[in-house]
């Protein structure tokens, strides 16, 4: 199948779920992929294209033009000046840490915080027990745009995606101000993040196949 078909597909199961495929942004997770497949993606109506890793992503940054970049993987605090201001949206701040080595390079720099609503030691993202902080601190230092999680591999991830989207609430209460994104849902559960109220998904295999390497 092409990208334009398998996108097709997608759209079609998400709008099974009751919400309009345009409420439902798609982040295409190039990670792995070559230029081409970018290229693949962008002329098959995609926007938006993810990356796990800086420096992967910046070598395509410099070949495949009209993409707008999202860094959806952990990003070392060493990389910071390389990542700030080449991706729109950071995905993946989880430390105050972070959020401050951002601040000092670009307090503009839009972001995400990340949630382990998962609760698995191998995923990264803050404990929700300390979310609420690292997102109050982060919004005075940063553009901060919403909320970012993984579902858990081994059940139901329905009441972790419902635990991000009330952690979202409860920031836009305590910050008086709106944060737009939900990004959770991945190739093997959007549908469920789509119900649950997501607005981004970042989906690689279900747009691309098996992945391969660069």
């Amino acid at each position: 199948m092409s990208v334009a078909e398998r996108l097709a597909e997608v759209r079609e199961r998400i709008a099974r779920t009751g919400r309009h495929p345009n409420d439902v942004t798609i982040v295409a997770v190039t990670k792995g992929f070559g230029p081409d497949v970018c290229r693949e993606a962008l002329d098959a109506g995609l926007r938006i294209l993810g990356e796990n890793r800086v420096q992967e992503a910046l070598t395509k940054i410099e070949v495949v033009q009209g993409a707008e970049w999202h860094l959806i993987g952990h990003l070392q605090t060493n990389k910071v000046r390389q990542a700030t201001g080449r991706f729109e949206l950071i995905q993946s701040v989880a430390s105050l840490h972070l959020a401050e080595a951002l601040a000092r390079v670009d307090p503009t720099q839009k972001v995400l915080i990340e949630v382990n609503v998962s609760r698995e030691p191998q995923k990264s993202g803050v404990d929700p027990a300390q979310a609420n902080d690292l997102i109050d601190e982060a919004a005075t230092l940063l553009e901060v745009r919403g909320l970012m999680g993984m579902g858990p591999a081994d059940r139901d991830p329905r009441s972790a995606f419902e635990e991000l989207r009330a952690l979202r609430a409860g920031a836009e209460q305590r910050l008086g101000k709106s944060l737009p994104i939900l990004s959770i849902g991945m190739s093997g559960d959007f549908e469920a993040a789509v119900a649950a109220g997501s607005t981004m998904v970042r989906l690689g295999q279900a747009l691309f196949g098996p992945r391969t390497a660069v």
